[in-house]
């Protein structure tokens, strides 16, 4: 399973939900956890930038780390080997769909698919078949009414003071957390993760981390 985190620059936004995920995979799941990727991209990245200072700074409060990274530009490969991709903006997710089309039925806002997990049933009625944490969180944002959503947005910090980072990174956590506490009871199977999908191409060498 492959989880692909994007934002502009790739220095605070999008590393601070991918390293905040990874610390928090690996404290719930433990070795189990290699079994989930992580990485993140920045649809105009500041390549080979590390976390930006203020950022890494709120992401170690939150017990993430920030040593070893470096921004990437986002691509059309990193968007077709993820089984989800979650933006920071709207307008992230565009970029995305632009590089990639066939990508919509899997690509979320962070706090739009925190807010569609809300909406999914634990188990579905009747004993049927649970579908894919995908299938489930593409089929609650069908039912979502309205289209201007600007509460689906998480702002860019820079140019904000320590708290305005610690703000950012703390709305991030909150919409990782219910998404990683799906990711790891999606199903009742021994080993099991949420998204039950065919195997995709292999990601390009280091993109992701387990």
């Amino acid at each position: 399973m492959r989880l692909l985190f994007v934002c502009t620059g790739n220095v605070c936004r999008s590393p601070v939900a991918e390293r905040t995920a990874r610390a928090l995979l690996d404290a719930t799941l433990g070795a189990s956890a290699a079994a989930i990727g992580t990485a993140s991209a920045g649809t105009r990245a500041v390549v080979g930038a590390p976390v930006h200072p203020l950022a890494a700074t709120a992401l170690v409060e939150l017990g993430g780390e920030s040593e070893g990274f470096s921004a990437r530009q986002l691509t059309a490969d990193d968007v077709r080997s993820s089984d989800l991709v979650l933006t920071m903006t709207r307008r992230h997710r565009d970029a995305v769909l632009l590089l990639a089309p066939g990508a919509l039925r899997r690509t979320f806002t962070l706090a739009e698919a925190a807010a569609l997990l809300s909406r999914v049933a634990p188990r579905p009625p009747g004993g049927h078949p649970r579908p894919s944490l995908v299938d489930a969180l593409n089929a609650e944002r069908a039912l979502r009414t309205g289209t201007a959503r600007e509460e689906d947005d998480i702002a860019d910090p820079i140019g904000l003071d320590a708290a305005g980072h610690r703000a950012t990174a703390r709305r991030i956590q909150a919409a990782v957390e219910p998404l990683v506490e799906a990711l790891c009871g999606w199903s009742d199977a021994p080993g099991a993760t949420a998204l039950d999908l065919a195997p995709l191409p292999a990601p390009p060498a280091a993109l992701f981390r387990s």
